[in-house]
């Protein structure tokens, strides 16, 4: 089958498209005959490789897919052939004290389709049958691959951590890649106030069409967090989403109001950051960290979705071919939305 794979970490020259072998589904798996595939930074980190990752050589890159079930393995339910799916990129073990009870994304040796197996950047790809769940029928492929992992990990943030509520404001950076984009649509079927962050002006005004509230263009204020206290006439924000990392730290706790909480998924602007623990302690300030989801969450979510009809923001679709001019793309960071492969017959 046709893939986008690495045989060695580097940069996009690694990133070949080619012939690889056909997936077996195991015994608990289902092999899923992939229609698109979403992009995610996870795939960047991937291929360039990271501390402590070690792969087994050709990897397939992707953890977003949605397509048709093609084969089931020994013990799984053979109705499921030919039923649409989308698929929940995270991979547990179903016996730890986490998974018993239901925190599957805490699970001790959790890991990702694309990270710790091969990945959705392919023509088939097996996976977990309990990962797959049926495809929201009012999304077209290219939207029901976009759903997963962005989606799951701003749905996670918003309510099981972040506990978000109807009438409360909420603080999203860097308007723009799929999860701040995610938590923004998400965050309005809950009925938030959302203020939005960027340097683009034309993303700003994208958010907008979204339903966010209000905005600030940090290549024209030097004080974000000042901003957002004019915005809110002083009381700040009550959870910020914050999916960049360090450079964004210190605007958090001094735009959240007393009491409010944070809450982080991601270290694009760095992993490494100081506390000002006097504000953490008399402010009353929650900070909490979010990977993923559980099943349970992921269904939520479609469940969510499907009711009110959402659809995932589609930035720009590429073929299977052109996957590396896809990352390339991603690594500019000028998309606004979720970047799509189209593979069905590439």
């Amino acid at each position: 089958m046709r893939a986008a794979h690495i045989t060695s970490h580097g940069e996009l020259d690694q990133l070949t498209i080619g012939d690889v072998s056909d997936p077996k589904p195991a015994s608990d798996e289902v092999v899923v005959e992939v229609a698109a595939a979403a992009l995610n930074h996870l795939d960047i980190w991937v291929r360039k490789g990271r501390p402590g990752l070690t792969l087994t050589f050709p990897h397939v890159l992707g953890s977003d897919a949605t397509g048709t079930v093609a084969e089931t393995g020994a013990g799984v339910d053979s109705s499921l052939k030919g039923r649409r799916v989308v698929l929940n990129p995270g991979l547990w073990c179903g016996h730890c004290e986490w998974c018993l009870r239901g925190d599957h994304s805490e699970c001790s040796t959790y890991s990702i389709v694309g990270l710790g197996r091969w990945g959705t950047f392919s023509q088939r790809v097996a996976v977990p049958a309990v990962c797959v769940s049926p495809a929201p029928e009012h999304l077209n492929a290219h939207e029901a691959a976009a759903l997963p992992l962005a989606y799951l990990t701003a749905w996670r943030m918003l309510t099981t951590r972040g506990q978000l509520e109807a009438g409360e404001t909420l603080l999203i950076h860097g308007i723009g890649g799929g999860v701040a984009i995610a938590g923004l649509q998400l965050a309005k079927l809950k009925g938030a106030r959302v203020i939005v962050s960027s340097s683009k002006e034309q993303k700003l005004k994208r958010a907008g069409e979204l339903g966010a509230d209000d905005f600030i263009d940090y290549s024209k204020t030097q004080d974000v967090a000042a901003e957002v206290k004019r915005i809110t006439n002083g009381r700040g924000v009550d959870l910020v989403l914050d999916t960049t990392g360090a450079g964004t730290w210190p605007i958090n706790f001094a735009s959240v109001r007393k009491g409010g909480r944070i809450v982080h998924c991601g270290v694009t602007a760095g992993k490494i950051a100081e506390v000002d623990i006097g504000a953490l302690y008399w402010n009353h300030i929650t900070v909490m960290g979010s990977t993923m989801g559980s099943q349970g969450e992921f269904q939520g979510l479609v469940a969510a979705v499907g009711a009110a009809k959402m659809k995932p923001v589609i930035d720009k679709i590429f073929p299977l071919a052109e996957a590396r001019a896809a990352q390339e793309r991603m690594e500019t960071g000028e998309q606004f939305g979720k970047i799509v492969l189209e593979v069905s017959g590439k």
